[in-house]
């Protein structure tokens, strides 16, 4: 029988892929000497291996392992990442940029797009409050750098199998084991329903105190053995397939995802160094695989490397992300959808939530009901900010974007947006992953207007307002003139060595 007080000594990770490697990287790295770290994983098995976008929070983990960029770039074949550029998702044409930087100077009483409001009604400011941020021109200039300095809020594009293939080895390095095989039967205590072991198809098997379910879609631990729900998002998010293909380069690497709105979903264009990622998402009501699939397909640059393959996914969460002693990490937690390339940044927090409260004494349900709490409070946040991309719109050419303009949406994100277009606030949540800037350049981008500004603006008479603004704007331009050409800085210092 499976004591659930006694200390936890060996933990089994169910499948590799990059939430298996992240999770066995961290663990063997971090906590690594104090318990004993089994990663299960079968060649026969393949993982999704798509995400190639990331957030700026992945530097956090990268910091915690000890992850040089420039070596994490030439393993990678990586190149970097400002922002998003979203086309034709406000109507068709439109295109705006949601940028990882802050825009402009906030003050005490209300946050800068109080003054560019009022700069705008009064014609002194730029049209694109994307001038007022560094980041954001940087990336509609095709610019970067990583200078001593000063930062630039920056993430990756990269290649996730090779990601997951860097990331073996610091695992292994920090003992990590490895056993190739597949998992024929996951074992459970009827009196504790805690898991005990696993059964392998080569008659071995593998015992734990604590499990890590890293199987993918598929929930194998946390649903299948565990049966511990789901909660459907498919009515607000309502894309459930996606097919990806890798491309030839045509230009030069842009520093920026681009998210091109289609009739029934969106397609991603990913550059890497040696190639471009592309992907369509879309929804399978209004779609078949074969349109989804010929649609991409007639929209990419270059000769195309592979051949294309559809996944089908269900928006949505688990119930529960920590259920007894198993730990899902990853798509076996559930998933969102790529749109703001959050699957990874998810899978870190999933990891390091779990560092945090590592049962070492023995699971207990305190720390089970915290990392669940935790869990549920940022996946609701993310859900939200993606929903508005769908619902604030003005598209109303096909069936799709006539649902997702007319949707009922959850009552936290109705009143974020009835909020903004009264006040021109931005209501935040503390520790939410996506800040004000993140909210306000993607409700702006979407065509929501705010009805006024902070009067705390009017203490500034237009002249001081013009100065300010301006100010911000030429200080803004003056750090990106003095960058190089995006891919002519990786060329110098990051070029990747993957053949």
């Amino acid at each position: 029988m499976n004591n659930q007080l006694s200390k936890v000594k060996r933990v089994v990770i169910a499948g590799g892929g990059t939430a298996g490697w992240m999770t066995a990287a961290a663990m063997g790295k971090l906590i690594g000497k104090t318990i004993d770290i089994t990663l299960i994983e079968s060649d026969e098995i393949g993982t999704v291996g798509v995400g190639e976008a990331t957030i700026p929070t992945l530097h956090i983990f990268h910091r915690l392992l000890g992850i040089k960029p420039a070596e994490l770039m030439a393993a990678t074949n990586a190149t970097f990442k400002l922002g998003i550029s979203f086309e034709n998702w406000r109507q068709v044409d439109h295109k705006y940029m949601h940028s990882f930087g802050y825009l402009g100077k906030d003050c005490w009483a209300g946050g800068f797009q109080h003054f560019w409001l009022k700069g705008l009604q009064n014609g002194i400011s730029s049209e694109e409050i994307g001038d007022y941020c560094a980041e954001h021109l940087a990336a509609r200039e095709n610019k970067f750098a990583i200078l001593a300095n000063q930062e630039f809020n920056h993430a990756y594009h990269l290649d996730a199998g090779l990601y997951a293939k860097f990331l073996r080895k610091i695992a292994e390095q920090h003992g990590v084991t490895r056993k190739e095989g597949k998992i024929e039967k996951v074992n459970v205590d009827p009196d504790s329903g805690f898991i005990t072991s696993l059964n392998m198809a080569d008659k071995t098997v593998v015992e734990g105190d604590l499990f890590i379910d890293c199987s993918g879609f598929k929930g194998l631990l946390i649903e299948e053995a565990l049966h511990t729900g789901f909660e459907d998002w498919s009515h607000w998010l309502p894309c459930d397939r996606a097919v990806a293909v890798q491309t030839e380069n045509v230009q030069p690497a842009i520093p920026y995802t681009r998210s091109i709105a289609r009739s029934a979903g969106w397609q991603w264009r990913i550059p890497l160094q040696s190639r471009t990622g592309n992907g369509h998402v879309f929804c399978s009501r209004y779609m078949s695989d074969e349109e989804g699939k010929q649609l991409l397909l007639d929209n990419v640059e270059g000769k195309v490397l592979t051949d294309p393959r559809v996944i089908k996914f269900r928006t949505g969460t688990r119930r529960k992300h920590w259920n007894k002693n198993c730990v899902a990490i990853g798509l076996s937690s559930g998933f969102i959808e790529p749109l703001e390339s959050t699957s990874i940044h998810l899978i870190q927090r999933g990891i390091i939530r779990l560092l945090q409260n590592f049962p070492k004494e023995g699971i207990r349900q305190p720390d089970i009901d915290h990392f669940n709490k935790l869990t549920e409070f940022e996946t609701a946040g993310i859900r939200d900010f993606i929903i508005l991309h769908y619902h604030v719109t003005e598209r109303r050419d096909s069936d799709f974007w006539n649902y997702c303009r007319t949707m009922p949406i959850p009552e936290s994100l109705q009143h974020r947006i009835d909020l903004f277009k009264q006040t021109g606030k931005v209501f935040k949540e503390l520790d939410e992953l996506f800040g004000e800037s993140s909210w306000l350049q993607v409700m702006l981008g979407q065509g929501l207007q705010a009805e006024q500004y902070h009067s705390i603006v009017d203490m500034m008479d237009d002249r001081e307002l013009e100065n300010f603004l301006e100010g911000i704007r030429k200080s803004v331009r003056a750090r990106v003139s003095a960058l190089p050409m995006h891919n002519d800085f990786i060329n110098h210092h990051c070029k990747s060595n993957v053949v």
